[in-house]
């Protein structure tokens, strides 16, 4: 038997979406920016993909653009911000994705744009009086780039709440939602927001392929040249594979969004009840019963004899769960987000993260193999 629970990292891709890629495969060959039929049928494909997704955040058409995945929509908008809009001051924190912290952090080095980091409590919630008041002292102009929901800890972020302040105090939003994206209703009608990320990978769609919203509002310039493609702010010939896939993953996504939330949340609990019945000392890292993001589960086991190979026995054992993020390498190193949450450093953090695939089989078999390599209530270590 082999257990993937590490959704985060990425998902099966949906059988839903294999067929209609395998039928784009199969039928168009055209290049989109063709004028001949062929053309026109790949580029008809790829508007109804681009109005599929802004129909499921309810934005404009005109608002969506296709990218390769969530790093690069995200530099799209901080690197952009910086050149066209004149921002030389980001508010964030310390847990964001590295596509953000890196990208902020060159921009910091090459481009002299200031960051100021907004607080986080022990579960990784942002302090929002301290933001406003960053947001009340200075002048500059000012992006504010924070993650919907934590893709390690999973501790979401209240997007209105700061939608409001970066309103109330003229200033610029970007939010990485590539955890939240098919998993929480997003209505940016509803919460204005200059930018957001999506990332087809994380919602049973095909690697490689991601969207970024501009709002209409914030108009930038191309962020790669070479081409008339993404009405000229994205040159290069379209995925349109993965466009495609995309659309109908998300499409699936939201559809099924209250139905999937529910069945996942009873997976993420039986989880939860089961390590708390079966070992000492369980905890969980972030706000793991409030505000959270209930695909993931971020456990923080005590320090124990086997504990450093944790994750190499899970796999052993036909297990598939991470130490943190995937997104880095595929080394188990320390995790940034714990560090920014003041984690105790002689405990073992293990993702686990779940898609509508899963089941309760599937967490009794991890928690037998657990049960060989951690401490089980009641047993007593050989001195």
């Amino acid at each position: 038997m082999r257990v993937y629970l590490d959704n985060a990292a990425t998902t099966p891709i949906a059988p839903e979406v294999i067929e209609v890629i395998t039928q784009v495969m199969q039928e168009t060959h055209g290049n989109p920016s063709s004028i001949h039929r062929d053309g026109r049928i790949a580029r008809s494909l790829i508007e109804k993909a681009r109005k599929t997704i802004a129909n499921c955040i309810d934005a404009s058409i005109g608002e969506i653009f296709f990218t390769s995945g969530g790093t690069e929509s995200s530099n799209m908008a901080l690197k952009c911000a910086v050149r066209d809009l004149g921002v030389e001051r980001f508010i964030t924190s310390r847990m964001e994705h590295h596509c953000v912290l890196h990208t902020v952090e060159s921009l910091e080095k090459r481009n002299g744009v200031h960051i100021d980091y907004v607080s986080l409590d022990s579960k990784g919630r942002i302090d929002y009086e301290q933001l406003e008041d960053l947001l009340k002292q200075s002048d500059k102009k000012t992006m504010v780039t924070l993650m919907h929901a934590n893709n390690e800890i999973g501790t979401v972020m209240d997007i209105e709440r700061v939608s409001q302040l970066c309103q109330t105090y003229d200033t610029l939003f970007h939010s990485d939602t590539v955890q939240t994206m098919g998993h929480f209703p997003i209505d940016v009608e509803k919460t204005k927001i200059n930018f957001l990320t999506g990332c087809a990978h994380k919602f049973h769609g095909p690697k490689g392929v991601g969207f970024i919203y501009i709002n209409g509002d914030t108009p930038i310039e191309p962020y790669l040249d070479g081409g008339a493609q993404e009405r000229n702010m994205r040159g290069g010939t379209e995925n349109i594979y993965g466009i495609i896939g995309m659309a109908k993953a998300l499409e699936l996504a939201v559809a099924e969004l209250e139905e999937r939330r529910i069945y996942i949340e009873s997976i993420r609990t039986y989880l939860k009840e089961q390590l708390l019945a079966n070992f000492e000392d369980i905890q969980f890292n972030g706000d793991y019963d409030g505000r959270y993001l209930y695909t993931v589960l971020s456990v923080s086991f005590p320090p124990c004899p086997k504990g450093d190979l944790m994750l190499m026995n899970l796999d052993i054992n036909g297990i598939s769960a991470s130490g943190g993020s995937a997104c880095s390498s595929g080394a188990e190193k320390g995790s940034h987000v714990l560090m920014a949450v003041n984690a105790a450093e002689d405990r073992k953090t293990i993702r686990f993260s779940f898609s509508h695939y899963n089941k309760k089989e599937e967490i009794d078999f991890l928690i037998e193999k657990l049960k060989k390599i951690i401490v089980v209530k009641g047993e007593v270590l050989a001195s």
